[in-house]
């Protein structure tokens, strides 16, 4: 009897040890993470807790690839070839409502982003004022659906305005020569862009009810069942740097970052920092702002659903609740990360 106490214990006792053996010590759980596009604001957070070892301190080896635009990500990562894709969570949730088995695991830019870019000195406040306008627009990109929607708010229609079927990669080039009086983007993103040839500013597409979630995180079903425990140290290691870098002014902190660790790319520092700045705006609705950062909202995703099958961009119907989980929100450490600790 007092051997098999004693297997008894000794079995005990192991059992405790391997519980206790901090992250650091164990081998890392690998996470392979496809981005939305080239280097921009919208990324820094991943750079940053990179360069500050937060990924390797709660047992991850990340490694971190561009992207070539949301739809491209979504695909990609939905066939299995990535863990995890940092994306605009619109397309993710089309894909899904297409058979696609993605799900959102994280929101940080909540707001809709898209919107119709005005120069400054235009005097357009709203798409009222848009009759005559020639507006620039990009037909295979999210903003194609919603056009109309968006000059009925102002009583007008496409024979209204002049509009310019534009590739995404042309659109900043041809709006800042002055080919066109406006055009449809990504308001943070093409705002920084454009600022020091033709300051500009934005009428949202989300002021007019076209609402639905900009970029965020998200895997398979496949992979949240079998990393759950890694991918809940991801989400919630980005979403914390994403509070520290947002909600505790470590702006330029997350901009340095982003440039060390693409030197190739010769990003510029000051709109890189302005695109942080315009996305801070978008960051979180006002049902999450109380929650941990990253956390989403089934009141928004039900808008969100309802605004794309408007749109005719669902497939079969999906419901709100199965599009997202917060099961990866780790407030602990979102809490530590944001308050600085390392």
């Amino acid at each position: 009897m007092n051997h098999l106490r004693r297997w008894a214990l000794g079995v005990g006792f192991a059992v405790v040890a391997t519980l206790s053996v901090p992250h650091t010590a164990r081998a890392a759980d690998t996470i392979r993470v496809r981005l939305d596009w080239t280097p921009w604001g919208n990324q820094v957070p991943f750079f940053l807790a990179q360069q500050k070892g937060l990924f390797k301190k709660y047992g991850l080896d990340v490694s971190i690839d561009d992207g070539n635009g949301s739809v491209a990500t979504v695909q990609i990562v939905g066939n299995g070839e990535y863990d995890v894709g940092h994306a605009s969570l619109a397309p993710m949730a089309i894909a899904r409502s297409k058979g696609l088995p993605v799900k959102a695991i994280a929101g940080f830019i909540q707001k809709n982003d898209i919107g119709l870019l005005v120069p400054a000195d235009s005097g357009i406040k709203s798409p009222a004022d848009l009759k005559g306008k020639k507006i620039a627009f990009t037909a295979g990109s999210l903003e194609a659906p919603f056009i109309d929607r968006f000059l009925a708010a102002g009583k007008l229609k496409r024979s209204d305005v002049e509009l310019l079927n534009v590739d995404a990669a042309g659109k900043a080039g041809m709006y800042m020569t002055g080919g066109t009086d406006a055009a449809f983007s990504s308001a943070p993103f093409f705002l920084a862009v454009v600022a020091s040839k033709r300051p500009s500013n934005a009428v949202r597409f989300a002021d007019y009810g076209l609402n639905f979630p900009s970029f965020g995180l998200f895997a398979t079903e496949k992979t949240i069942a079998t990393k759950k425990d890694a991918l809940k140290r991801f989400v919630s290691v980005v979403a914390g740097t994403w509070a520290y870098i947002f909600l505790e002014g470590h702006e330029d902190e997350g901009v340095k970052a982003i440039i060390a660790a693409r030197p190739q790319s010769k990003l510029d520092p000051k709109a890189l920092r302005q695109q942080v700045d315009n996305l801070k705006d978008y960051a979180q609705t006002d049902a999450v702002k109380s929650q941990p950062f990253g956390t989403q909202a089934l009141s928004d995703w039900e808008v969100a659903i309802k605004t794309l099958s408007e749109g005719g961009l669902l497939g079969q119907k999906i419901e709100a609740k199965d599009t997202f989980t917060n099961d990866f929100i780790d407030p602990k450490i979102i809490a530590d990360i944001r308050a600085g600790s390392k």
